[in-house]
């Protein structure tokens, strides 16, 4: 059987790019084995809400700002204050 030379280097790329989708499979479950490793022993707590933020989205929403503008004042995304305002309206 005789490959040509860019079928070799086609070979060459699909083996490359199958190591690497493995390697990066391996990593994202260790990853995800050490954050519930560490959930376990109460050491993994997430990301803690930025209660600042928070306040300043609902009053900037209490004032009628839009969703865009508030986003904007505030620096954070659309979805963000779609998803503190609908928080805080359950709790009211």
């Amino acid at each position: 059987m005789h490959l040509r030379p860019q079928s070799l280097q086609e070979l060459l790329l699909k083996l490359a790019l199958q190591m690497a989708r493995d390697d990066y499979e391996t990593r994202k479950e260790r990853q995800f084995q050490g954050v519930q490793l560490a959930k376990q022993a109460g050491k993994y707590l997430g990301r803690q809400a930025n209660k600042g933020v928070h306040k300043q989205i609902i009053a900037l929403r209490k004032s009628g700002s839009t969703i865009t503008q508030t986003a904007s004042i505030a620096g954070c995304s659309v979805s963000q204050v779609k998803r503190i305002w609908a928080i805080h309206k359950k709790s009211e």
